[in-house]
């Protein structure tokens, strides 16, 4: 009787354990930043990024300075 008690107790912890650390993995799940604003294409990779983040030059939009530096892909030669 005493064996069988002991193994109900384990038991009751083992799920209260369980229960405890899926309710913690909850939490910790990321949650998405909100986009605002339209989303435009970076003329040279095609990423869609937020219209105020990203960098103009003429009437190209890039996501980064170095996109911006090395310009529009050209799309014809299939080359960078």
């Amino acid at each position: 009787m005493g064996k069988l008690l002991v193994l109900i107790a384990l038991a009751a912890i083992a799920v209260w354990l369980l229960k405890r650390a899926l309710r913690r993995s909850e939490k910790e799940v990321p949650q998405q930043k909100a986009v605002e604003g339209d989303l435009v294409a970076c003329a040279r990779c095609g990423l869609n990024l937020p219209r105020d983040e990203a960098r103009k030059i003429g009437a190209d939009l890039y996501c980064s300075e170095e996109h911006a530096h090395l310009g529009r892909k050209d799309i014809n030669s299939g080359r960078s």
